[in-house]
């Protein structure tokens, strides 16, 4: 096993790096820079382009797209993620700030998805072919069809603008002082529309996996030992239907990441989803290929421990 994580480990640093250079020359690619986006169109006439040269240059943006990204990877080599070019300060100081608010936004995201869907992937796996199981299996293909940001309009509108259950955005109330209660209320809605597309996926791949375990001999044969229902699923047929949903936890980051972007945006979170899209619309090429950066590290992070999770559910499995 230490054989496996030390090769995965070195296989992860050439993808890393082929993931920096594709994000690199895509940001690069964006029509304009960040001086563009520090001076409106409309005025761009009354600055003289020998201002905008000298800006260009303390940004380092007169070099070529080889040069910067040498640049970069050189910093990076020496622990450096850069400075941000709207607030001068580092990057890895401006996502430390920031991190902390998207953790707990997609860990409770992830796990309002796992508690919800695995239950509910029970219930239709054993009412199987009945009403809630056809009205289960439509709303999980509703869930996956429709975007986030569309629940997560329609849910700010009826639950805050209609009957003013739970706040616009936000992690409290600005300016005040706030517990656990409150941080847990305002963090609720923005939790449950990250994850509800994640509950679809797991409802439908506990169904299934379930299903398939259910007419499995030794289930068959746990029936004619005279075990109850509730041993005979919970105890034996469970445990075996894991493995599929370990596969989509460890998928699931991604789109938890990739989602946390927009919703984040929409409720006003100040997690790194807002400060991404902050830096995209200024061309902030650091605060970008820092992001890009830890998000990919996760993703690589999550599957290995995804792998190292299946061979503790199943010691069937080993890796050489």
């Amino acid at each position: 096993m230490a054989r496996y994580i030390v090769r995965r480990l070195l296989i992860s640093v050439p993808i890393l790096w082929g993931i920096t250079l594709m994000t690199f020359v895509m940001a690069s690619l964006m029509p304009g820079d960040y001086v563009d986006s520090l001076i409106p169109r409309e005025q761009r006439q009354l600055v003289s382009p020998e201002y905008l040269a000298r800006l260009r240059e303390h940004y380092g943006l007169n070099k070529s797209v080889p040069e910067r990204y040498v640049i970069w990877m050189r910093e990076l080599l020496r622990g450096n993620l850069g400075y941000s070019f709207s607030s001068g300060e580092p990057v890895l100081n401006e996502m430390l700030k920031r991190l902390p608010a998207t953790l707990e936004l997609t860990i409770s995201a992830m796990l309002f998805s796992v508690i919800a869907g695995t239950a509910l992937g029970l219930i239709s796996a054993i009412k199987q072919y009945s009403i809630l199981d056809h009205l289960l299996t439509f709303l999980g293909f509703f869930w996956i069809s429709t975007p986030n940001f569309v629940f997560a309009l329609a849910a700010l509108f009826l639950f805050s603008f209609v009957f003013r259950l739970f706040p616009t955005g936000g992690e409290g109330p600005v300016g005040e002082e706030f517990g656990l209660l409150t941080r847990l209320h305002y963090l609720f809605l923005p939790a449950t529309i990250l994850g509800l597309e994640g509950v679809a996926g797991y409802m439908r791949y506990t169904r299934s996996s379930l299903l398939e375990v259910l007419r499995s001999d030794y289930i068959t044969t746990a029936r004619a030992k005279g075990l109850t229902k509730r041993v005979i699923l919970l105890r034996h047929a469970f445990q075996n239907a894991l493995l599929p949903l370990i596969t989509i936890m460890g998928l699931q980051l991604p789109g938890l990441i990739g989602g946390a972007f927009i919703i984040e945006t929409i409720f006003v979170w100040p997690g790194l989803g807002r400060f991404s899209l902050l830096a995209i619309t200024e061309r902030n090429y650091p605060v970008i290929m820092a992001v890009n950066l830890i998000a990919s590290s996760m993703v690589l992070l999550s599957n290995l421990v995804t792998d190292i999770v299946y061979s503790v559910a199943d010691p069937r499995i080993r890796y050489e």
